[in-house]
């Protein structure tokens, strides 16, 4: 399972679990990654804080920070490139995926061929 943060976007997350370890010590906190159904596009990106990895989760590690992946999201994080962006018109994390057939405007949905789930319009 290949997915990359690049520093910036390390940084970033270990920032807020940082903030996030005064409520919670645990030795294995990390970032959740996975795809939702939902957005615009389909498929969503969920990036949350966890305490634990889940009994089907793929770990990884890159650099000061665990990774949990949710294992039906893997297929389509294979190769994704995780930054984050801070400038005058946007602020947040950016994902470039190999795998998405289309992309929403906003930029938090995305196609993936025919396995795709319907899209809500934005709102």
């Amino acid at each position: 399972m290949t997915l990359t943060l690049t520093e910036v976007a390390e940084f970033r997350l270990r920032t807020f679990l940082q903030a996030a370890s005064k409520e919670d010590n645990s030795a294995q906190r990390g970032i959740r990654v996975a795809v939702e159904d939902g957005g615009c596009s389909g498929y969503q990106y969920s990036l949350n804080i966890a305490s634990t990895p889940r009994a089907d989760d793929l770990v990884v590690e890159q650099g000061k920070l665990r990774i949990y992946i949710d294992s039906q999201s893997a297929p389509l994080l294979e190769g994704v490139v995780i930054d984050f962006v801070d400038s005058l018109l946007e602020s947040g994390f950016k994902f470039s995926n190999p795998n998405a057939t289309d992309t929403c405007g906003c930029g938090k949905s995305f196609q993936a061929g025919d396995c795709t789930p319907a899209g809500v319009p934005c709102s």
